[in-house]
């Protein structure tokens, strides 16, 4: 019952608070049963009310017999729940009394006023949602966001308020982010972290998989804002859902330090793609294909050379001893129906093989290395004419302004509104080109880290690699292919195709 009884004395969340209690004091009459005031909370819903909800409780209790509130907005500017509320407690004998509409709703008559009246607080409400909606995205349209960088892992508010960027989370951060392009699982990722008692997101709890995912996901980690990611689909009773397309986003560049690369976000982004696309074989689904599995670098990269299918690592118990195989998937779930001849790998000939393969080729080793970037490099160069990005943002801003200036001019002439429909044609034209020539460079970005990290993945390796490394295998090889029992084929990341004998 957070109330005031003049409005301009009584303006304040206290002074509420303070009036009702002096009221409920000083009538001999009455016994204070508690002051149930949310403060700053919107009354279009009761849920997340909490002290309007332990009143109710009090109330089902027979511990309150009269309600003070100052007007049926403050109890509620949702009509269903007021009329709701005020029948149930009037059934148990409980009254409300609405001051500023001099209301008590133990009175016959007074449902009709309430319903009215609380019609209008609804309408009232939602008109003052819908104008701060409205500024919130005109906000963000401008280029103005509100970030809580209290509360984002890795940054802190600098003497001046403005982030910055925490070095010991920020080192955190960075490491998961270039752990998981170097091939680590989102698991890998929680269970290292953990390993090294690493405090998580939460303080004084470990690390979680969702909670990984999201920092990998969140653009504010390169400096940038995306504004409107959610919306409330309505405003009574409505649901916050992930804005897919519903409403215009506008992305905010630079908006403060980032903590890893622009690059290096995006090309995170693509990771994610690629695994979701590339996914590992499960008996489990009778596609042959369940979630990405990162621990084994050969189960996304082992395939059949007579079906296609890829490989799958399994455990055989020979008389009593255990032998790790490697099996095409659509033998070990169809049997000979679809492939017929694909044959069953050990792992370890099979692992010497291609390290021999491998170390074959790392002879020259930074010739490799230059020969693996050209290749990435060349499959990224733009073609040749393309307009640039600045290039198409220019033109779509010089035909919108002569559509304003069309616009302003309030001419239906004929030639007006062919240019209209040309204009048009013309913007859509350059919005599909935008968008293309956008993906082209997040892509381009993820390919040059790829490179990058390739590069640097050789740069550290020895001229011979003498053990069997995941993370090796995933930066180096490309696609291993089984030809026979004795024979494979490895395909590099530059293209380079090698025969290898298996042992």
């Amino acid at each position: 019952m957070p109330a005031t009884e003049e409005e301009e004395q009584q303006s304040s969340y206290e002074a509420q608070c303070n009036y009702y209690t002096d009221k409920i004091m000083t009538n001999p009459d009455w016994t204070m049963a508690g002051i149930f005031a949310d403060e700053g909370i919107s009354g279009t819903s009761t849920k997340k009310r909490e002290n309007f909800n332990r009143m109710i409780r009090r109330c089902k209790a027979k511990k309150i017999d009269l309600i003070l509130t100052k007007s049926i907005s403050r109890f509620a500017r949702n009509t269903l729940d007021t009329i709701n509320y005020t029948r149930m407690l009037r059934a148990m004998g409980i009254g409300i009394c609405f001051e500023k509409e001099n209301i008590n709703t133990l009175d016959l008559d007074s449902e009709m006023l309430i319903t009215m009246l609380g019609a209008f607080a609804q309408a009232e409400s939602e008109s003052m949602s819908r104008n701060i909606a409205w500024g919130k995205r005109q906000a963000i349209r401008e280029g103005k966001v509100s970030v809580n960088f209290k509360r984002l892992y890795g940054y802190i508010l600098g003497e001046d308020g403005s982030p910055e960027i925490d070095p010991e989370k920020g080192a955190i951060v960075r490491r998961i982010f270039l752990r998981y392009l170097s091939g680590d699982s989102l698991r890998m990722i929680q269970d290292r972290l953990n390993e090294d008692n690493i405090p998580g997101l939460t303080e004084g709890k470990p690390w979680q998989i969702c909670g990984i995912k999201g920092i990998l996901i969140n653009e504010k980690y390169c400096g940038d804002v995306l504004g409107q990611k959610t919306f409330k689909d309505r405003v009574i009773g409505g649901k916050v859902i992930k804005n897919t397309g519903q409403l215009p986003q506008v992305l905010i560049q630079n908006n403060h330090p980032g903590i890893v690369s622009r690059e290096t976000f995006y090309a995170v982004q693509e990771e994610m793609k690629r695994r979701g696309a590339a996914k590992s074989p499960s008996a489990k689904s009778p596609t042959g294909r369940t979630s990405y599995t990162s621990r084994y670098a050969l189960s996304e990269r082992l395939v059949c050379g007579e079906c296609g299918t890829l490989y799958r690592r399994c455990t055989w118990n020979i008389r009593g001893q255990k032998k790790i195989m490697w099996r095409c998937v659509s033998r070990l779930d169809y049997g000979k129906k679809y492939c017929h001849n694909s044959p069953s790998m050990e792992e370890g000939p099979l692992q010497q093989a291609i390290l021999n393969a491998i170390n074959f080729r790392m002879s020259p080793k930074e010739e490799l290395a230059e020969q693996i970037a050209d290749a990435m490099r060349l499959e990224i160069a733009p073609s040749g004419g393309a307009a640039s990005l600045g290039q198409i943002k220019n033109n779509i801003e010089v035909l919108t302004k002569e559509f304003d200036r069309l616009l302003e001019q309030n001419t239906m002439a004929s030639e007006s509104e062919r240019r209209f429909a040309e204009i048009a044609r013309q913007l859509t034209k350059l919005r599909k080109q935008q968008e293309a020539v956008s993906s082209n460079l997040r892509n381009n970005a993820a390919e040059r880290a790829r490179a990058n990290a390739i590069e640097k993945t050789l740069d550290q390796a020895e001229h011979r690699i003498t053990q069997w490394s995941e993370e090796v295998i995933r930066q180096i090889v490309h696609t291993v292919r089984v030809i026979s029992v004795d024979q494979i084929q490895v395909i590099l990341y530059d293209g380079t195709q090698i025969d290898q004998q298996v042992q």
